[in-house]
């Protein structure tokens, strides 16, 4: 198989063409390694070297030889070295299992073919760790991927990988899917396990699941990896009919909310990703649904207090919970400088501070599901510009302490955040682009377990405003 056949189909494409016979598993991924190894110099998504040969999978998965990757971040597999971004691990720790979600994905097939990378300890929009350096976005080298899935997300835009595993605990999928111009869900809390090493990462803000070129992927892949594992803290009523079904069905006509106002952070909305929005609230109009101009109040002030502590406190055990471990200390020469700030502020908190935050969080999430009773959905940006360039976000820099890089980061990430708290599931669609020829990422959100709604919808606009043959100056198929 040809690189260029290869990165012109995505996953259930490609799965079609290895069951009818077409072409088989191992020439698949011959073409994706070729294809990956072309696209590193470019991108410099992968963290370690290129896996000599897929991880074991289960050929007869949904997915059965498929070409993936995993994140660098939270979720791992046996034997295989994480990093997550940071010197503090040096050359990495491996597990000796799977975690929950990396076995599922084994289970759908997926031939997992190495690392993608991640900013460290995935605190950060872009992904320039000073571990791995900068990852590129195949749209315009000159500027980031977004983050913190941005190897991930550099990897899948460039036809180097149909999908690959992202996380999300601020907008780390729809960041990313925006700044690259691909398909990223954020699910419903619990819809994705998050097991066994977490029951509510970053206290309750975190949920992984993966970036994919096309709806029909993201749907027919949240199938084949959804559910609570024993132990999980949450469990959802399993959908009506797959998720897939719901793509192909198309939505019915919904009340459809917009707003162009950040929801966090010190940030304005850039007039490109205004009018992106303005021109898919006008399809939705005329595709029949209704569109009015609205958004939940949410006290930002309150909001990015609480968001803060959560950040800080999460980042300060992630931190000094590895050093014990590994018998290190934080410091300059293992630790970037924000990471040294926020871990720092962490250090500083209460206990009182963390309920303080449960409550702000109890209160946002209220108010967003009473506005879920009267919307279905809510179309916001994906971000507050298109991407940004590489080194606008330099976790490196020590003139900026914990409030000030939670404001730098969320200066550009002010739409995101609102999802993670209230644990509801958002999408971002790439509908706009810029006059540069960047995608403009846009967010729809709905009501907890609402997916199928979200990728109904994101099934009619893909048919009616379709992304497919728009490819990026730096592309695996030439």
């Amino acid at each position: 198989m040809r690189v260029d056949e290869y990165a012109a189909h995505d996953a259930t494409g490609l799965v079609e063409l290895i069951r009818d016979g077409a072409v088989k598993a191992e020439e698949v991924q011959a073409a994706a390694a070729a294809a990956l190894d072309s696209m590193q110099p470019e991108l410099n998504a992968l963290v370690g070297e290129r896996f000599a040969e897929p991880l074991a999978y289960n050929a007869a998965g949904p997915f059965g030889g498929v070409p993936f990757a995993i994140k660098d971040l939270i979720i791992h597999a046996a034997g295989v070295p994480q990093r997550a971004g940071t010197r503090l691990l040096g050359d990495g720790v491996a597990a000796g299992e799977d975690t929950y979600l990396m076995a599922r994905f084994r289970a759908a097939g997926l031939a997992t073919m190495g690392v993608t990378a991640t900013p460290e300890l995935g605190f950060n929009a872009n992904t320039e760790p000073v571990s791995n350096g900068s990852t590129r976005n195949p749209w315009d080298t000159t500027r980031s991927p977004g983050g913190s899935s941005g190897g991930s997300a550099a990897l899948v835009a460039s036809g180097a990988l149909p999908m690959a595993s992202a996380s999300d605990g601020g907008g780390s999928i729809r960041i990313p899917a925006g700044c690259c111009g691909l398909v990223g869900l954020k699910p419903t809390r619990g819809r994705t396990t998050v097991g066994p090493d977490y029951a509510d990462p970053l206290l309750g803000l975190g949920i992984e699941f993966a970036l994919t070129r096309t709806v029909r992927d993201c749907a027919a892949l949240l199938d084949a990896v959804h559910g609570a594992e024993p132990g999980d803290r949450y469990l959802l009523p399993a959908p009506v009919r797959p998720f897939a079904e719901d793509v192909r069905a198309g939505s019915p006509r919904l009340r459809v909310a917009v707003s162009t106002t950040p929801s966090s952070g010190p940030g304005s909305t850039d007039p490109q990703c205004v009018d992106a929005v303005r021109r898919v609230a006008d399809q939705l109009e005329a595709m029949g649904h209704q569109v009015v101009e609205a958004a939940p109040a949410v006290d930002a002030e309150q909001f990015d207090d609480a968001n803060l502590v959560a950040w800080c406190s999460f980042l300060a055990d992630g931190v000094d919970t590895i050093a014990a471990a590994l018998g290190v200390t934080p410091s300059p020469d293992t630790l970037e400088a924000t990471t040294l700030a926020c871990a720092e502020h962490g250090r500083t908190l209460r206990a009182s501070d963390l309920y303080a935050t449960d409550r702000v969080f109890n209160a946002t999430t209220r108010t967003v599901a009473r506005f879920f009773t009267e919307h279905d959905v809510l179309l916001t940006p994906t971000s507050c510009a298109p991407n940004t360039p590489l080194g606008y976000l330099n976790a490196n820099d020590d003139s900026l302490d914990a409030r000030g890089w939670y404001d730098r980061i969320f200066s550009f990430a002010g739409f995101t955040g609102v999802a993670n708290v209230t644990g509801m599931p958002a999408i971002s669609l790439p509908l706009g682009w810029s006059a540069e020829g960047w995608p403009i990422g846009v967010q729809f959100g709905t009501g907890l377990g609402r997916e199928s709604e979200l990728l109904a919808l994101a099934g009619d606009l893909e048919r009616a405003m379709g992304w497919a043959g728009r490819r990026p100056p730096v592309w695996a198929g030439g």
